[in-house]
């Protein structure tokens, strides 16, 4: 089969899991495991940070970025279409109280007007706005990539009304990947923010987080307090060093690969594909032309052997990865083609 539905099903390469039975290993609690600390070191280092902290996941990440950085009863302000709109919205709810403001988006973009129009005036019967988060890429608005200018106007819009801004950065390397610009350049000024590494980089598990000093031991805690604290973890921050070491330039035949499927099907009678989304290695599309659901078409694929991801009712996520070739992703362009014309000549 080969499998789009998204770049968290790559599984671990053979180079990866030799790296792995090779770790060496500490306790990460006491801050003995060394090769923890050196994924850690690394990943601030790339972000232009002080310091940076293991998490078992992405979404930890962003929760314990919302719990350090917010109070119960706070608002924090997003694109509606983010992750942590629409996965996560019920950790920071209950866990920390948090009410989410999302901003109406078509590829999951806003402006820093439309972030200084949302941040509420200081009243006793309004929460108070506290964070903003950008996410880069996109994700299930289609893997778009921001513009860094406006990244820093909104930085600046928030942090000059007395907000914090973060940087969901699941797939922030991807953008680097498209663009050229420094991960550090993205995450310059920035109060948080994080990379994973089971996404195109495909280990395991795992994300960082960074950010000041002061920030990461407050975010430690909020970790240990969510279960997320580990003992050996060097065990597994050695795919992420491995990954940073080898799987980087992967990440640029990825967005080439999803440029290559979204060439494919964009002149077909019956999709709908967004002129401005994409760069990186999503492709995102509607079948409502076609008089058809989302699911319909993937069950089809399925048949062929392609899995893609619907969502929704009408759309198709395509996501391209580590364990898919240029052989796999051709076969793949075929499939999909095919597919489209299919139900466009029964419609």
């Amino acid at each position: 089969m080969i499998d789009l539905f998204s770049d968290t099903q790559t599984r671990p390469t053979p180079g990866m899991r030799e790296a792995m039975a090779r770790a060496e290993v500490g306790d990460e609690q006491s801050g003995s495991d060394p090769t923890t600390n050196a994924l850690c070191e690394r990943v601030a280092a790339l972000l232009g940070m002080e310091a940076g902290v293991f998490m078992p996941s992405g979404t930890m990440c962003n929760l314990a970025s919302i719990l350090v950085h917010t109070r119960r009863g706070d608002e924090i302000v997003v694109d509606d279409q983010s992750h942590i709109y629409n996965t996560e919205a019920a950790g920071a709810a209950a866990l920390g109280g948090v009410s989410v403001r999302a901003l109406p988006t078509r590829v999951g973009l806003f402006t820093a007007d439309m972030v200084e129009a949302a941040i509420r005036p200081r009243q006793r019967t309004a929460p108070r706005s506290a964070l903003v988060s950008i996410e880069q890429t996109t994700s299930f608005s289609g893997g778009t990539v921001w513009d860094l200018a406006e990244m820093r106007r909104i930085r600046d819009v928030a942090q000059g009304c007395g907000l914090v801004a973060h940087i969901d950065g699941a797939r922030l390397l991807n953008a680097v990947a498209a663009t050229g610009i420094p991960a550090a350049d993205y995450a310059e000024g920035f109060d948080s923010a994080w990379i994973d590494l089971s996404k195109g980089l495909g280990c395991p598990v795992g994300a960082v987080l960074c950010g000041s000093a002061a920030f990461v031991e407050a975010a430690w805690q909020w970790k240990y307090r969510l279960g997320g604290a580990m003992r050996q973890s060097g065990v597994l921050a050695a795919a992420g060093l491995y990954a940073l070491d080898h799987h980087i330039a992967q990440l640029a035949r990825d967005n080439a690969h999803a440029a290559q499927l979204h060439r494919a099907v964009a002149d077909l009678p019956g999709l709908g594909l967004d002129p401005t989304a994409g760069q990186s290695n999503i492709l995102f599309f509607s079948v409502e032309g076609l008089g058809i659901t989302a699911a319909d078409f993937a069950a089809a694929c399925m048949k062929e052997g392609v899995r893609v991801r619907a969502l929704g009712t009408h759309h198709i996520r395509v996501t391209t990865n580590l364990d898919v070739d240029q052989a796999g992703i051709a076969r793949a362009a075929e499939v999909m083609r095919a597919t489209a014309l299919a139900f466009a000549e029964r419609s």
